[in-house]
């Protein structure tokens, strides 16, 4: 219960108060001057009653409140305190299990408010002064140490550590950083102390983002919601008149009264926001944060679901496939990665860890120059190393082989990157590097596929790289050669044909197609910013995991919004004609009505333990 808000806590302590009143006044009512139900009629009631009142005169809306209090005064004029403070209580009841949904949701948001730094080491010059975290800017310099939490995003300029960045990412094993990589506010310092330069405020920061996201769900938002507001009104008009029909049929004010009480549409009213708060409680724990609840609300009809190739069923990075070599391999790989070393071009790193996994021990290069748009001159134990591609060994008279030519064309067309390695002038070898498909792709697909999703796979690569992707990651349907319009394109032409279109990417190229399909998914918060703001959902972690149960969960979410109108006002309807027949009073009708009202409630809380069956 710890991550209840005081309000609710204040709800608890009123509620146990009203409940006991009602107690004391069912078995000992009549030995008090003053029934002690009235306590229950203050306390619960009255809020009922001003928000009623407030609403009809200021707002000029009519709600459930309009009928709950008409349900208190009807009671309260026949004298029936106890039925008038049950009525009240158990309205109240409803609305705090809403609550309690509504807090366990917030459950994870809560988590990484309490985890944000509230101050930053500023450092100038000699002096390292502690900052107010709002007031540090970008450009500036700031120090952490070990155990500290990183006050805002920016890149390393001095040190080496390990962060644990589950809080943003979800990776439960913390990630080794060194100068030149980005740190996430938020994340936790593990080991060594570093500087690193402010590249974004606190506002911007990818911490605050997942914030004002989660702070931003609003579960009133659904079209459903919208329809059951509306629907208030005439709901109103219909108690009014069987109200008055019943007490002209029977002449009975008490059938007339509890036509009143057990019409009140408090379960209707709860039917849907109870139940979209606790599916978005569900996906705050599995790392998927949802701007509202009318995008659940679409999800639940997505049919299609397309990817984005690069950093979304990839990892994004490049790592080594294949590797030839004419000489030793291994004094080879050691002379490239020497080499390599002194460039940070993605594909040298990629490199280097390539020997470092290998365990082939390289030094710095004696020289090194880059030319942009050919690759790398280095000299590496007295030895000129060239690594580039054919315009770089044809421009230094290197001549490489027909066999390797024809295989790294082959290369090429499988979306590979290939560059070639020449040693004081003889052709060596080439490496070619390749974005690795995610571990979780081909099963994310697997499990859309189980749960009625297609997938379609749209990306740059050319048509056979795209065929080859699209194979590893399971997916059957793909579009090759894709620039932003081709992708917002592929979406509209899917969306004409019926089709709700769900887009998963991680890129700024994705933003346009994110906007367009009819949900759009961004990936982690390492991901573009400009895909995160034009998406409906973003998940946290790196990967695509979550989606089956995203799907899976939206909806089983509106099967229960369903089913909870449906046995909201059949239980209604039922409790009325019981009421006409007086087999329920006052007091039964409001127990009935309002257990309606708890049963919808528990109904949609049950969201919160779904786990989707693989």
């Amino acid at each position: 219960m710890d991550f209840l808000k005081d309000d609710v806590k204040r709800s608890v302590l009123l509620l146990i108060v009203a409940g006991a009143s009602l107690v004391v006044s069912f078995f000992w009512g009549s030995e008090f001057i003053v029934d002690p139900a009235w306590i229950a009629i203050i306390l619960c009631g009255a809020p009922i009653l001003w928000d009623a009142i407030t609403g009809l005169l200021i707002r000029h809306d009519i709600k459930a409140d309009v009928l709950v209090a008409i349900a208190i005064v009807a009671a309260v004029s026949l004298q029936e305190w106890f039925a008038a403070g049950e009525v009240a209580l158990i309205m109240e009841i409803g609305g705090f299990l809403e609550d309690f949904s509504a807090a366990k949701a917030n459950k994870g948001i809560e988590a990484l408010q309490s985890m944000s730094p509230k101050t930053g080491r500023v450092v100038g010059g000699d002096d390292v002064k502690d900052v107010p975290v709002d007031e540090i800017q970008v450009g500036q310099t700031v120090r952490v140490l070990p155990g500290e939490a990183v006050p805002v995003d920016g890149r390393i300029v001095i040190g080496e550590t390990s962060i644990d960045q589950s809080v943003i990412t979800g990776e439960s094993m913390p990630v080794d950083k060194v100068v030149g990589d980005k740190v996430f506010s938020g994340t936790i310092n593990q080991m060594g102390t570093f500087d690193m330069e402010v590249e974004k405020t606190a506002e911007d920061s990818s911490f605050q983002k997942m914030v004002g996201m989660v702070s931003s769900i609003d579960a009133e938002k659904t079209r459903m919601v919208r329809i059951a507001d509306r629907w208030a009104t005439y709901l109103v008009a219909i108690v009014m008149v069987l109200a008055v029909v019943t007490y002209l049929l029977t002449e009975d004010i008490y059938r007339a009264v509890t036509v009143c009480i057990v019409f009140c549409p408090c379960a209707f009213i709860l039917a849907t926001p109870t139940a979209v708060v606790a599916a978005i409680g569900n996906l705050t724990k599995h790392g998927v944060l949802v701007r509202d609840g009318d995008t659940l609300e679409r999800m639940s009809e997505v049919d299609t679901i397309a990817f984005d190739k690069t950093g979304t069923i990839t990892e994004g990075r490049p790592q080594v496939k294949s590797m030839e070599s004419v000489t030793d391999e291994g004094e080879l790989i050691r002379i490239v990665a020497s080499a390599e070393s002194g460039s940070e071009h993605p594909l040298a790193n990629a490199f280097v860890q390539y020997a470092d996994g290998k365990g082939i021990r390289h030094a710095r290069p004696d020289s090194f120059r880059m030319t942009v748009g050919r690759g790398i001159e280095a000299v590496v134990d007295g030895k000129k190393v060239l690594i580039g591609n054919s315009k770089l060994m044809e421009e230094s008279g290197v001549t490489i082989p027909g066999d390797s030519v024809r295989t790294s064309e082959e290369l090429y067309a499988e979306g590979c990157t290939v560059v070639f390695i020449a040693v004081d002038g003889d052709y060596s070898g080439y490496v070619s590097f390749s974005d690795s498909i995610r571990q979780t792709s081909r099963d994310t697909v697997s499990g859309l596929s189980s749960e009625g999703v297609k997938s379609i796979l749209l990306t740059g690569d050319n048509d056979r790289a795209a065929a080859h992707m699209a194979a590893e990651a399971g997916i059957e349907d793909y579009r090759a050669e894709c620039r932003p319009e081709t992708k917002v394109e592929a979406i509209e032409e899917l969306q004409s044909a019926e089709h709700k279109v769900c887009m998963v990417g991680d890129g700024v190229n994705d933003a346009p197609a994110l906007k367009k399909a009819w949900v759009g998914v961004a990936m982690g918060t390492t991901g573009s910013d400009i895909a995160a703001d034009a998406s409906d959902i973003v998940l946290v972690k790196d990967g695509l995991d979550s989606l089956p149960h995203l799907i899976g969960l939206s909806k089983k979410m509106m099967k229960k919004v369903r089913f909870n109108i449906g046995f909201s006002l059949t239980w209604n309807f039922m409790a009325v004609a019981l009421s006409v027949v007086a087999i329920l009073g006052p007091v039964t009708g409001a127990l009935v009505h309002n257990f309606g009202s708890v049963l919808v409630v528990v109904n949609s809380a049950l969201l919160l333990i779904y786990s989707r069956k693989v």
